[in-house]
């Protein structure tokens, strides 16, 4: 196995979780500084081309993310560094500090009618407008602007073209709400998503809906659940409906530990996981004097 093209999750580095998507938060624990540049060097030197930033929310924690970023792309030399952000904490401070150091930034939208995102739980009625604002953001940066968008109870019904059209993404992935369980599938789990399922059918419904999007990257359950490499908030590869973590590459490293993950790479060619992922050269609009 290799992480040559592999997309690896620092999903709770940070502490937290994708909502309906990955791991749900259990923990606040941030691993030190040093040590997550130590283990994203032995990732890079087993293969890792490039690294996704997700959370919960990466932007709780702007300067310890824009750091490693920093350190990804000026040190490591990755070929993409990105993050999953639901935007509200996103800054032109911090793109201006940090945004060289970007490739692609994926923005959640899971509607456009404000009501609908308020039923869902995303936003406070405004969080079309700040979309739309950090697609502009990120035009101005050189960075690449991307949509997720979990397709769920409340929007598969919906019909985004016009608004697809109008922020123009560069990928449009659209995920089928996902239930894992022992972690979103109950009353007794932290979150529960039994309330936003949606079947096969209907999901593929959505998808045709909008299959004249060029941008639209479809991911149904089938490939979604285990065709990621994820790392937890202690460096542990998580072994997504199959078992418990391995243990951390800080302390095994990455060859070991990926004798113990499940990883389904049929899955991820499925689901588009390579693709042309590395932002243009462009100049340096950096500001050093910021103070975080």
């Amino acid at each position: 196995m290799y992480l040559a093209t592999v997309v690896i999750s620092l999903i709770t580095m940070i502490g937290f979780a994708i909502w309906l998507l990955n791991h749900t938060a259990k923990t606040s624990h941030i691993v030190p500084i040093e040590s997550a540049k130590r283990g994203l060097a032995l990732l890079k030197q087993a293969g890792m081309k490039k690294l996704n930033f997700a959370g919960g929310e990466p932007f709780l924690e702007p300067k310890f993310m824009g750091e490693l970023a920093k350190y990804c792309k000026k040190d490591l030399k990755l070929e993409s560094v990105s993050v999953v952000t639901n935007g509200s904490k996103v800054t032109s401070k911090w793109l201006d500090t940090y945004g060289q150091y970007l490739d692609i930034m994926a923005v959640s939208c899971d509607s456009f009618n404000e009501a609908t995102n308020k039923a869902i739980g995303r936003g406070n009625g405004a969080h079309i407008d700040k979309v739309k604002e950090l697609s502009q953001m990120c035009k101005d940066h050189g960075i690449k602007f991307k949509l997720n968008t979990v397709v769920n109870r409340f929007n598969f019904e919906e019909d985004m073209n016009h608004a697809i059209q109008e922020i123009d993404p560069f990928r449009w992935k659209c995920f089928q709400v996902l239930m894992v369980k022992g972690e979103n599938d109950s009353a007794e789990t932290l979150r529960d998503a039994r309330r936003f399922w949606i079947s096969n059918k209907e999901f593929q419904q959505f998808c045709t809906r909008h299959n004249q999007q060029t941008s639209l990257v479809p991911e149904g359950n089938d490939v979604m659940k285990s065709s990621y490499l994820l790392l937890d908030e202690y460096m542990r590869f998580l072994n997504q409906n199959v078992g418990q973590p391995t243990k951390s590459i800080l302390e095994i490293g990455v060859a070991a530990a990926l004798k113990d993950v499940y990883w389904d790479e049929e899955g991820f060619e499925k689901r588009g996981g390579v693709y042309d992922w590395t932002k243009p050269a462009e100049s340096d609009h950096s500001n050093p004097n910021l103070d975080w």
